[in-house]
């Protein structure tokens, strides 16, 4: 139980990102997100003891935090956003079909892939019930789907290093946030931030880049990867209701039915024995 709730609470972090993100869409994607995340490590420096981790933990650590948002970056550049946002939210459906791959004596079962399936299904409404899909292919599509592997992969291979203290993902932030700064030097023109600025970027850094990966840690190492999988459609649905609510736009249709597909398979999945 304990790890659902785990779950629940990063998800309704992450919720929060999309709103904060267009409240900051003026700053540079990769000095925004460095930043974030080298704020939402800071909580766990009093813990850098806890950080001796061995290298291909820290190299998992890296591939996940950093890769990730790295290729969700790009794709948001060179994509629609909306449609690279839905292809990125395939990593809930991969984490629960993966997870028998990835993780030895599980297996999958017909409920799981039913609720998969539904659970995207309610993702990708909700998603594309905030926009209008533009129907045309970009190649920005392939590091979206390469970033919601990484994400999925990274989340179920941290059950299959070394265990290592959850503290220690402050270091994998930490890392992270100056490989983004790196990035933002190198590809990125300077701009100069206010202090609304600075209060929303340390709001995202607490918050869905920070707290959320502690507890999303903590939920994938005492729970079933594939319930939490099934959870994680919640994700675009609160993500997407946040929005509407912040924008002043009026609900409709499509959020209801992709609220009762989403809520439908997180029933279903938690359910599956």
């Amino acid at each position: 139980m304990h790890s659902k709730l785990y779950a629940l609470g990063a998800i309704a972090l992450w919720a929060s990102l999309a709103s904060l993100a267009v409240t900051l869409r003026h700053v540079p994607p990769f000095l925004l997100t460095g930043l974030a995340l080298v704020i939402g490590s800071v909580p766990a420096w009093p813990l850098a003891r806890q950080w001796k981790v061995p290298a291909r933990t820290l190299a998992l650590g890296l591939y996940g935090l950093f890769g990730y948002h790295f290729l969700l970056f790009i794709a948001f550049r060179v994509a629609p956003p909306v449609e690279a946002n839905l292809v990125n939210y395939l990593w809930p459906l991969l984490i629960v079909v993966l997870a028998p791959v990835f993780l030895p004596g599980l297996r999958l079962k017909a409920a799981h892939v039913v609720a998969g399936l539904a659970g995207f299904a309610g993702a990708a409404i909700a998603i594309l019930g905030a926009g209008s899909a533009s129907g045309t292919w970009s190649w920005g599509y392939l590091p979206a789907l390469a970033s919601a592997f990484i994400w999925a992969s990274y989340s179920l291979w941290t059950r299959r290093v070394p265990a290592f203290p959850t503290a220690a993902i402050g270091l994998f932030g930490l890392v992270s946030g100056l490989l983004s700064l790196a990035c933002h030097a190198l590809l990125e023109p300077a701009t100069t931030l206010h202090s609304r600025d600075w209060l929303f970027i340390a709001l995202m850094g607490l918050g869905p880049l920070g707290a959320a990966f502690f507890l999303w840690d903590k939920a994938l190492k005492t729970g079933d990867a594939r319930h939490i999988g099934i959870l994680s459609y919640l994700t675009p649905l609160a993500s997407t209701t946040l929005l509407v609510l912040v924008t002043g736009r009026a609900f409709t249709a499509s959020i209801a039915f992709a609220g009762a597909l989403i809520i439908g398979a997180a029933v279903l999945g938690t359910r599956a024995r």
